[in-house]
């Protein structure tokens, strides 16, 4: 079989994967998606408690509704807000389904390569199919592929509490008292968890959001249910997101939420703390300790929302040009990086941005974005049009990139991401001073709309 009648391997079934397939399929060239879980979407399905802060409008790609269509598929109402669990069910799912055998589901990529080539080897290199070795129930297998997407995300390796991105010390003796994903607190079981408990979240993003207003909700109902949020930089003007400026209206209404439930008294944030240490006290509670000495009062469970990063183990063996700060794809990592954008939006990007000095592989989603906090589902699909257009040699159709993002309303400042300081002087963009332990103060109530799609490439 020549290389251009091998199929092209996606790796991971969640909404840009899928969207990837129906483009692929679109262009008359087989797709073959592999995906770890037992169903479409199984990152989706882990978070299908939580809602999303973009409309249906803004989650569905355009190829795969064209794919969809002749099924009798309906579009759900654009300006509604699905939780990740109407995302799978009523978009996701059906998508799979209608690529059928071309989707394998529990099967994990082990190793991704040049057929008879290793990473080093020159020697006729891109003559080379590419050989992707799997995992399945019945044991080992290999595919040959003439182009690999990897959508596979970043929702399996979330990052430590350790302000290092290494495990604080005693994290992982700790961790029956530790979560890495946002609660479902509507199951009575993990409500039982934290109800009546004092509860640390450590992170500054739209889950820390979530967790904060969903811990509030149940404080009004179970007493003695507290959060203490634990933030690396200080508080500014920023820290709760866009608020009602923000282009995305269920984002906003979520930082506000938080910010509700601070300033109702649900939740005291501590500034300017990078965990170095997780201790027990006497009866086994986390203490946390940070690297300039501070001991926090005890607490009864953790909450670590710190982001997420891409597991790139498997991708050994194919020559990948990475920023050394982002894990994101070199050319694109300067338009993505917190270190140098504070708010606004992200430059379109498509197939150049993405591709690697191995010709052939893309990495594409969230996982493209390696540790960069911001992500949304139209970038993706962006992408995979883009790069699927190249794959099948339409460089003039993936050469025209045209993407126009909501504004984030999210700061990291200018070189101050992650900073401390961040926010404690007057000469700086949008950010503005606060003491380290605040109860700050407007009342706003919780929206039903408010809700976040952690790292899958959803938000």
């Amino acid at each position: 079989m020549s290389e251009q009648q091998l199929p092209v391997v996606i790796i991971g079934a969640g909404p840009v994967g899928l969207a990837a397939a129906a483009h692929l399929v679109e262009r008359g060239i087989e797709p073959l998606v592999l995906e770890a879980g037992p169903a479409a979407a199984a990152a989706v399905g882990e978070w299908s408690h939580v809602r999303l802060f973009s409309t249906w409008g803004e989650l569905t790609d355009p190829a795969a509704e064209k794919l969809l269509a002749p099924t009798g598929w309906t579009k759900p109402d654009a300006t509604g807000y699905p939780s990740g669990g109407d995302w799978a069910e009523f978009y996701l799912q059906p998508l799979a389904d209608v690529l059928g055998e071309r989707v394998r589901y529990s099967t994990t990529v082990t190793g991704v390569s040049r057929s008879g080539r290793d990473r080093i080897v020159d020697a006729d290199r891109d003559s080379q199919p590419f050989v992707v070795h799997l995992a399945t129930a019945g044991g080992e297998e290999r595919v040959f592929t003439r182009a690999v997407i990897d959508a596979s995300g970043t929702w399996t390796t979330p990052s430590p509490a350790g302000a290092s991105g290494l495990p604080a010390l005693g994290e992982k003796a700790a961790a029956e008292r530790i979560t890495y994903r946002v609660p479902d607190l509507k199951d009575p079981a993990v409500r039982a968890r934290y109800a009546g408990k004092r509860t640390a979240v450590i992170g500054s993003g739209a889950s820390a959001f979530t967790a904060l207003a969903t811990l509030a909700d149940i404080a009004q109902d179970e007493p003695g249910t507290h959060a203490v949020w634990i933030l690396r930089r200080g508080i500014s003007g920023s820290t709760f997101g866009g608020g009602e400026a923000d282009e995305l209206p269920a984002r906003g209404a979520l930082g506000l939420a938080a910010k509700a439930a601070v300033d109702n008294g649900h939740a005291d944030a501590v500034t300017g703390f990078r965990t170095e240490a997780i201790e027990r006290d006497s009866a086994g509670r986390p203490v946390l300790v940070g690297e300039d000495g501070r001991r926090l009062d005890p607490v009864d469970e953790v909450i670590v929302l710190t982001g997420f990063r891409p597991d790139l183990s498997f991708l050994s063996e194919v020559r990948l040009g990475l920023d050394e700060r982002l894990q994101a794809p070199a050319e694109l990592a300067p338009l993505i990086d917190p270190n140098q954008h504070s708010c606004g939006t992200v430059y379109p990007h498509g197939h150049r941005e993405l591709s690697h000095p191995e010709p052939g592989v893309y990495l594409v989603g969230m996982k493209s974005y390696g540790r960069a906090p911001t992500f949304l589902a139209m970038t993706g699909y962006e992408q995979v049009r883009s790069v699927t257009a190249a794959i099948a040699g339409d460089l003039e159709s993936a050469d025209r990139v045209e993407l126009t993002l909501p504004e984030t309303g999210v700061c990291g400042g200018a070189g101050l991401f992650d900073d401390p300081a961040a926010g404690q002087s007057d000469g700086g963009g949008c950010c503005a001073p606060a003491p380290q332990l605040v109860q700050i103060g407007i009342g706003t109530p919780l929206t039903a709309a408010a809700g976040q799609a952690p790292s899958t490439g959803g938000c």
